[in-house]
């Protein structure tokens, strides 16, 4: 009771959960822990599978974090905060998701001992705010290395040790190859500024069928799509391109459109307007002579009819995206209207047109193009969890080159560079928490021998000696542990290196993370709509039980009478007529009291005829 003896004053519904103080703290630090356990061995070359399975019975096989936490359904809060990380990261850098996933439960584990000790957690944060800048300054000056982005051979070992963890490890030659191709063809320069737009123009197209050995880069387009007519030309070299974001056929009106024709000739001319307006944007494509036109919309019978006759290919029903990718490419640009059309639109730029059956599909070729600024990698493989499992690996090594050439600096690999960072920081430490995370970032490490099957007390030991005594200013520790076998190696020797831009991005929301989780002291959970599994309050029963009364039984006297429902006699109640719904109770109200139902029918039973 408050002051004045009156009752406290409920502003939260009944349905309202709340819970607040160490508790909420401590169970956010225990889901990020459940997270990260899920996909802790997925890290290393000798990382394991996880099999999901989805609701439409299919499965995916995979050890991309990524890939793992978007099939997961989670219900804690906190744990789905961890899972948009991986999303996160994935989209920023496309490689680490991993990564930050295992780092940022570690580090919520270390502040767990501080809340246990009454330590307030903005004390906490404030020293893994001055961690990360500190980890920042670090890796951006001499934990870090420079390299030639021209250095094709240098570029290749940093995305081979990529690769190297995935599922296409045993092809990573081809792999790399590909990528460095890849953001080489869609690579931009403009007023000094570079665009590397990976998603848009670089499309990776899946064919089952063949071996991963015979998938390639074409430098030009794939489209799934065949001509308009069989008669039309399918292989034309220097194809000259015409790209249109309009119908070649008569426009419909927008809204419905009343005609009223009162001669025969009105329907005529009604026809040959159509036929007219077909007509004349065919000759305004010809007029420039094209040999292909590719357009958005749709071709009709009589302008394919036209085009065929001008000895012009057509291709309708073209995606947008593919539409862009098809300008990059050869130098066309999309005119939006016929009339429009100069000779600066069509492209000139590749070099041959080709229609080729794959499979029991068509797919449309334009490659050979001269400097192009899009490319299709075309995958093949023996099944579709193949094909599916090497795009995503493939788009990481993409993103790994992309970011090498955005940010040329490299940190070396194999837990050198998180050793390193530890390192240094724990000379700096002077509160827990500061010293706390710096130890946290050794579980990548720790996680790499332990998934090699080392030991990990050995190998951890023999590791931060190594970084110890190492004395030169000028270039960092590279000794690290071997993914394959766990033995500690020098990464400068083995070649393998990562990139900055990816180390930067992972522990920037690893530390946020936590950070964001620890600054939680209370949660609300509420729903508006009840499910249908969930008990009903005292409230809804008792309506409930009233609205039922109200409407099936009368009182006569001490005794509770059934009421019959429609035009049927008292002495005559059916039992059927139990379950017919009356309007002043809902459906839901009476499936929650069935067990008031079957008293119903129990003295039902017990009337006399």
């Amino acid at each position: 009771m408050f002051g004045g003896g009156r009752a406290p004053i409920l502003v939260l519904s009944q349905n309202t959960k709340r819970e607040s103080g160490r508790k909420v703290q401590l169970e956010n630090i225990n889901a990020g822990k459940q997270v990260a356990d899920v996909i802790r061995t997925c890290l290393g070359p000798q990382a394991m599978l996880k099999m999901l399975m989805d609701p439409m019975g299919g499965i995916v096989m995979t050890n991309d974090g990524n890939a793992i936490l978007r099939e997961i359904t989670v219900q804690h809060p906190a744990a789905k905060s961890m899972i948009e990380i991986a999303r996160t990261q994935d989209e920023e850098v496309g490689d680490g998701t991993t990564s930050v996933i295992v780092l940022a439960g570690e580090m919520l584990t270390a502040a767990e001992q501080f809340l246990e000790q009454q330590i307030h957690p903005t004390v906490i944060i404030k020293q893994y705010r001055q961690a990360l800048e500190d980890m920042v300054t670090l890796l951006e000056g001499p934990l870090s290395i420079p390299i030639d982005k021209n250095d094709k051979k240098a570029l290749a070992n940093v995305v081979k040790g990529c690769v190297g963890t995935k599922f296409i490890s045993k092809w990573s030659d081809l792999a790399v190859n590909i990528a460095l191709d890849a953001v080489q063809t869609v690579m931009f320069e403009e007023n000094g500024r570079t665009e590397i737009d990976i998603k848009r123009y670089a499309k990776v197209e899946k064919i089952p069928g063949g071996s991963l050995d015979d998938s390639e880069i074409l430098r030009g387009v794939m489209l799934n799509k065949d001509v308009t007519h069989p008669k039309m030309s399918r292989y034309i070299e220097n194809p000259r391109i015409i790209l249109l974001d309009c119908s070649l056929e008569y426009k419909k009106g927008e809204s419905q459109t009343n005609v009223e024709i009162t001669t025969e000739g009105d329907f005529t001319r009604m026809l040959e307007i159509e036929e007219e307006h077909v007509r004349k944007q065919c000759d305004e494509i010809i007029a420039l002579k094209p040999d292909l036109v590719f357009t958005e919309k749709g071709v009709s019978d009589l302008a394919q009819h036209f085009l065929l006759k001008a000895g012009i290919s057509a291709i309708r029903r073209v995606r947008k995206s593919d539409n862009n990718r098809i300008a990059r490419a050869c130098g066309a640009t999309i005119v939006n209207r016929t009339e429009e059309l100069q000779e600066s639109d069509v492209g000139t730029g590749a070099g041959l047109f080709e229609i080729k059956k794959l499979g029991d599909e068509y797919f449309c070729f334009i490659t050979k193009c001269k400097n192009p600024k899009a490319c299709t990698i075309v995958l093949r493989g023996a099944s579709k969890d193949i094909l599916n499992e090497t795009e995503r690996n493939l788009q990481d090594a993409l993103q790994v080159a992309r970011n090498i050439v955005l940010q040329p600096r490299l940190v070396p690999g194999g837990g050198a560079v998180e050793m390193a960072v530890a390192q240094h920081l724990l000379q700096k430490a002077t509160h827990g928490p500061y010293r706390a995370l710096a130890h946290a970032l050794e579980i990548i490490p720790r996680t790499l021998a332990q998934n090699c099957g080392a030991n990990t007390i050995r190998t951890l030991t023999a590791l931060r000696a190594k970084h110890a005594n190492h004395t030169d200013s000028n270039s960092p520790c590279t000794w690290g542990i071997d993914g394959d076998s766990g033995d500690l190696v020098e990464q400068k020797e083995n070649g393998i290196w990562e990139p900055l831009a990816v180390k930067l991005q992972t522990y920037k929301t690893a530390v946020e993370t936590a950070i964001l989780l620890l600054r939680i002291d209370e949660i609300v959970s509420g729903s508006k709509k009840r499910g249908n599994n969930e008990p009903p309050t005292p409230s809804q029963q008792m309506e409930a039980t009233n609205a039922i009364r109200s409407n099936y039984i009368d009182k006569d006297g001490d005794h509770w009478r059934i009421r019959p429902l429609g035009r049927m006699p008292q002495y005559k109640t059916s039992i059927n007529s139990l379950f017919v719904y009356p309007k002043k109770c809902s459906k839901d109200k009476l499936y929650n009291h069935g067990l008031f139902c079957i008293v119903a029918l129990f003295l039902t039973l017990n009337i006399s005829y």
